[in-house]
């Protein structure tokens, strides 16, 4: 058995994947990825493709990026990890400053974690805490939307509103108030008329607030769009909105940007977009460039000022893990948004954008796809049974059989339920986004006959 053949076997014995049905892995042949060099992975049998989906939306500037991986080396050499707690060290304070500096101005201090999913649940903690810590801990509810998605931890999962993935975890997650999709709403209840949507959705927050507006702690929203649901960007003036009536009726607002920040929608900030200034705001994903595990939760002066008393009054924040604020992940965070501060990267967005909005409409009428979607540089396109014009059956793989066909033909896509998704490196030229909608576009002619 050659050293490849081995490693297969082992993954199929030994490793357990995340959001795999590993029955169904066991039958595949398992692709290994073994290295990677700017927008192409490399599989142990030599094979390569262009990673169509940024190493799962994290990958920001291409793989073995010069100064990422300088970055990197040179902390290697002075300390790869010392505790956060009670402690610190000079990558994770310097990148603190800077992102409370490239932040919208509301925030003002700064909380590490290890992921998108943690970031949420600092969120979710420091919200319910603040409210406990000035003396109204009535103040406990959280609002969120149907279709939302904000990890897979169970105070996430609580204030998300994916039945597939989470509803066997019912049983775990503490009560939610929640409100409509504000997509779904668009085209579902409003014929696709933005303003009428936008204006109906924030209706429908007010008389919430209203009625509530005692023990509602906080409203959760992504920033922008709902990812994980498909890429449901919101009507303009969402997120505007929401933040003017949490204002006027003393409710946190929690902007996720975990998959939309660093440069996704166009801007550094999916909530700049709309000058909205957030109460907590939950970074991930791109914050290292996609090299590590490092998230933040940024949040303001007066959330912050509300955990500080006398060290008897146990007001602080109990919360914390072993790796905390990585000196290796916040070096190499530290060079990311270096990078992003000299600004040819964000400059160069719009046009890819355009380009990938222009070559979706191949799509459009097509019969065996839906109606693609885009945020930014996202986007999602629909697979369909040219049969009967409907999603094929979710046991039949068939978005996964598309998906390795376009594997094969050089393009790595990964799909999200009868999706496949575009999210590619921020990096990526025009002539890789019509690499990618061109095999997909044929990976998915090809399917509609197996």
């Amino acid at each position: 058995m050659s050293e490849t053949e081995m490693l297969k076997a082992w993954d199929r014995r030994y490793f357990w994947h995340p959001f795999t049905q590993m029955q169904c892995y066991g039958d595949d042949d398992p692709w290994i990825i073994e290295r990677a060099e700017g927008h192409y992975l490399y599989d142990v049998d030599g094979a390569r493709c262009l990673d169509a989906v940024a190493s799962l939306w994290c990958n920001v500037h291409g793989h073995r990026h010069p100064r990422l991986d300088a970055a990197l080396l040179e902390q290697l050499g002075k300390v790869a990890h010392t505790t956060a707690l009670g402690a610190s060290n000079p990558p994770a304070i310097r990148l603190a400053k800077k992102l409370v500096e490239c932040t919208p101005e509301s925030l003002q201090h700064c909380f590490f974690s290890e992921d998108g999913s943690e970031a949420v649940e600092v969120a979710i903690k420091m919200a319910a805490q603040y409210w406990a810590n000035i003396g109204r801990p009535q103040k406990h509810l959280f609002l969120t939307l149907d279709n939302a998605y904000h990890g897979d931890t169970v105070g996430a999962v609580s204030v998300g509103g994916f039945p597939l993935f989470h509803e066997v975890y019912g049983h775990l997650l503490f009560p939610t108030r929640r409100l409509p999709s504000p997509y779904v709403l668009q085209w579902e209840q409003c014929q696709g008329d933005a303003p009428q949507a936008a204006k109906l959705w924030l209706n429908t927050l007010e008389v919430v607030l209203l009625a509530e507006k005692d023990h509602i702690a906080a409203l959760i929203l992504e920033g922008g769009v709902q990812g994980a649901a498909g890429i449901l960007p919101f009507p303009p003036g969402v997120l505007s909105g929401a933040q003017k009536l949490c204002n006027t009726h003393e409710v946190l607002l929690v902007v996720d940007e975990v998959a939309t920040g660093f440069g996704r929608s166009g801007q550094l900030f999916s909530c700049q977009k709309e000058q909205v200034e957030p109460d907590l705001l939950a970074l991930g994903k791109g914050l290292s460039g996609g090299y590590l595990p490092i998230a933040a939760t940024l949040t303001s002066e007066a959330i912050y000022q509300a955990f500080l008393a006398p060290f008897g009054e146990a007001k602080q924040f109990y919360y914390g893990h072993t790796f905390t604020a990585n000196p290796l992940a916040a070096a190499v965070a530290l060079e990311n948004l270096s990078i992003f501060a000299e600004g040819y990267l964000l400059s160069e967005i719009p046009n890819k954008i355009e380009k990938l909005r222009a070559g979706l409409e191949v799509f459009h009428h097509q019969p065996w796809a839906g109606e693609p979607r885009q945020f930014g540089l996202m986007a999602a396109i629909p697979l369909r049974d040219p049969a009967t014009g409907a999603a094929y059956p979710y046991g039949e793989r068939v978005e996964y059989m598309v998906c390795k066909r376009a594997r094969e033909m050089g393009v790595y896509s990964r799909p999200l339920g009868d999706l496949l998704t575009i999210v590619p490196p921020l990096s990526v030229t025009e002539q890789e986004i019509d690499t990618i909608l061109h095999t997909l576009f044929d990976a998915m002619a090809e399917g509609r006959t197996q």
